[in-house]
């Protein structure tokens, strides 16, 4: 069965440009790649009938040859896009349709001709808040120094934003291939360092790179709740593309300092309060800060000891997108008087010599040491 004719193969006219080869290309093989017609039998044949003709049209030399020749330049080992049979280069095959049908997905680095340009980079900004802010949220405005479109050229790169021309040398694709014994080395175009386009009159103010560097003041709204770790992306904030192509995204990562008084675990919030023995001994209240700025008052029971916990409801932090408010633990921390006057020491010691039966814990400890040391003995 004879070859079909590689224009008519990628439906394109035989005075077609590198790019609207291209088009044709990319239109065939996304409708013919096998893996979205598995019902077709026809379609992996076909696709790579069409990757085969590609191989050839879009290289200057064999499209030359091919222009002259037919398929006869690529017959009796003349060179070319095919091997015996027709079949293609596989390799070859698998590399140009993921540049083609890829390429734009992975950044808009690869292919070439009418590909897309390339996009800039994502930036990375470190934000510090408070936990009194963290608490409330706020709107905060950030200076970001980033590359951004240059205004003289409109981010094209060219004197007077005139677009930029197709790569002669490598039609637009932003590489070359040289070959080398048996081995076909691919490697980016030292003509346009492999952007697939060329500016013939660079513009003077971004020296042809299409954007400059500027410091930017921008506006951030910080939600209530945000922990340290939480992000906040800014699409399109980034850095601009080379020569026109999509900027990239600002990511704002956030870290909440530490507080004097509070303690955060998620949305809860632990504070360790002093208290005085006599005051941990008789019971009564005292009154604590809230996050919000306001006061509460907590009731101590009598007898309260050393790391005891009272909960004080709905008065935590607001979990990030609205899922409520946590609670306020209030630890107390017992305290022993010091600089004790010489009346207090005598009261203390009036105190104790009365207070056999006030001490359960030291008593029941003590209880148990001297078991211990008896069983030891024993």
């Amino acid at each position: 069965m004879s070859k079909r004719d590689y224009y008519d193969v990628l439906g394109v006219s035989k005075g077609a440009s590198a790019d609207e080869i291209k088009k044709g290309f990319r239109t065939k093989a996304k409708a013919l790649h096998p893996d979205r017609n598995k019902d077709n039998p026809d379609a992996e044949t076909q696709f790579k009938e069409a990757n085969e003709a590609y191989d050839v049209l879009k290289d200057a030399e064999k499209k030359a040859a091919y222009d002259r020749f037919g398929h006869a330049a690529f017959e009796n080992g003349m060179g070319g896009g095919g091997r015996p049979g027709g079949q293609g280069d596989f390799s070859s095959a698998f590399s140009d349709v993921f540049d083609d049908l890829f390429g734009d997905f992975m950044g808009g680095q690869r292919g070439g001709g009418g590909r897309r340009a390339a996009r800039g980079s994502d930036l990375r900004y470190n934000l510090r808040v408070n936990l009194e802010e963290a608490y409330a949220g706020l709107q905060k405005t950030i200076n970001v120094p980033a590359a951004v479109a240059c205004s003289a050229c409109d981010g094209s790169g060219a004197e007077g934003g005139v677009e930029p021309t197709t790569c002669p040398t490598c039609s637009g694709m932003g590489k070359v291939r040289a070959q080398q014994g048996f081995f076909t080395v691919e490697r980016s175009c030292p003509t346009c360092s492999g952007l697939g386009q060329i500016i013939k009159n660079p513009c003077k103010s971004c020296q042809g790179a299409g954007r400059v560097e500027k410091e930017r003041a921008l506006s951030v709204n910080i939600p209530a709740g945000v922990e340290t770790g939480t992000r906040i992306r800014l699409a399109g904030e980034g850095e601009a593309g080379m020569r026109g192509g999509p900027p990239g995204d600002l990511y704002i990562f956030v870290e909440v300092s530490d507080h004097k008084l509070f303690e955060r675990d998620s949305v809860n919030l632990y504070c360790r309060v002093p208290v005085s023995m006599a005051k941990a001994a008789l019971g009564g209240s005292i009154e604590v800060p809230t996050i919000d700025g306001g006061r509460g008052r907590v009731q101590i029971p009598a007898g309260s000891q050393s790391g005891r916990q009272m909960r004080l409801r709905s008065k935590g932090m607001p979990a990030l997108r609205g899922g409520g408010v946590g609670d306020m633990f209030i630890e107390l921390a017992v305290e022993t008087p010091v600089n004790l006057t010489s009346r207090q020491k005598e009261l203390l010691r009036e105190f104790d010599d009365l207070g056999e039966d006030n001490h359960p814990e030291s008593n029941s400890f003590f209880s148990s040491v001297k078991s211990f040391w008896d069983g030891m003995k024993g």
